[in-house]
């Protein structure tokens, strides 16, 4: 199923995109999607049926706004570096172990929203990524099996970036991560079922009609179940949850000088194969 959220900022109203391109309404079988849905399999199950049955009322698509695709978030957890390419071109060692640190959720907004460059900003950098839903709650997982199973479903994730912010301004990179509007999310949550191998999808991003990102997450140095399986170890994940696995060679940051860094009026497109398309305009915060 692709799952979504409709409508105004703060407003948004549960959705299914259903296999004709049809949007449907799903506000009369649950109130959200949320990490509450997403754990009740048997909500699931009478969606799918609803689904099945055609019973669910259409949605008029034009000028909807599609919000995050799920609501209420409890924590978005990033992993750096998780690319052999991305880590080459910046010039970073391979890590052994996978590199941990946190957005708040309140950096997640709609796949069309606007992006904010950040004030004082000379360095803001785009990622697309793979992010993973988690469906179950998690905690000190064993084996790849178990941590698939705790997986709902996945989504396309632009991981925005402050580079100064992240790197030059000492302590930790939670100053480059944080800064409003800074991971569009969306606009689908694709459930597990229709993503049998989450580690042979595309990913591509453009500026200003560019190509500038184009990579497969067959190129990550830990997939998706190791890291479900070691985010589990140091932190519980529950149902809603975001884990963005990290992105692909030819961010800005690792081309020459001088970086094409982003600016207010520059347009950013992004996709993962079967995951969806993002486009958001950039402007001063």
């Amino acid at each position: 199923m692709k799952l979504l959220r409709v409508g105004p900022a703060g407003a948004e109203r549960p959705a299914l995109l259903d296999e004709d391109g049809t949007l449907r309404d799903l506000s009369a079988l649950v109130g959200d999607v949320d990490g509450s849905l997403l754990a009740d399999a048997s909500t699931l199950d009478r969606i799918r049926a609803a689904v099945g049955a055609g019973v669910l009322p259409a949605l008029d698509a034009t000028g909807l706004r599609i919000g995050p695709p799920v609501g209420r978030i409890g924590k978005v957890v990033c992993i750096g570096l998780n690319y052999h390419g991305h880590a080459a071109e910046t010039g970073a060692a391979t890590p052994a172990e996978p590199v941990v640190f946190l957005k708040s959720a309140d950096t997640v907004v709609g796949p069309d929203d606007t992006v904010l460059v950040p004030r004082r900003s000379t360095k803001t950098d785009w990622e697309v990524e793979l992010a993973i839903v988690i469906g179950r709650t998690a905690r000190y997982l064993e084996t790849d099996e178990e941590a698939l199973a705790h997986v709902a479903g996945y989504a396309v994730a632009h991981d925005v970036s402050e580079r100064e912010f992240q790197i030059e301004r000492g302590g930790t990179w939670d100053k480059g991560k944080n800064c409003e509007t800074f991971n569009p999310l969306g606009p689908w949550l694709v459930t597990a079922d229709e993503v049998p191998d989450p580690q042979a999808l595309s990913l591509r991003l453009w500026v200003n009609g560019e190509l500038k990102q184009d990579g497969n997450t067959s190129d990550q140095i830990f997939g998706v179940a190791e890291v479900v399986r070691y985010v589990s170890q140091f932190m519980t994940l529950y149902p809603g949850d975001i884990i963005n696995t990290g992105t692909p060679a030819g961010v800005a940051m690792g081309r020459p000088e001088p970086k094409p860094y982003l600016r207010a009026g520059d347009v950013v497109e992004l996709e993962i194969d079967g995951l969806g398309r993002q486009r958001q305009e950039l402007k001063d915060a």
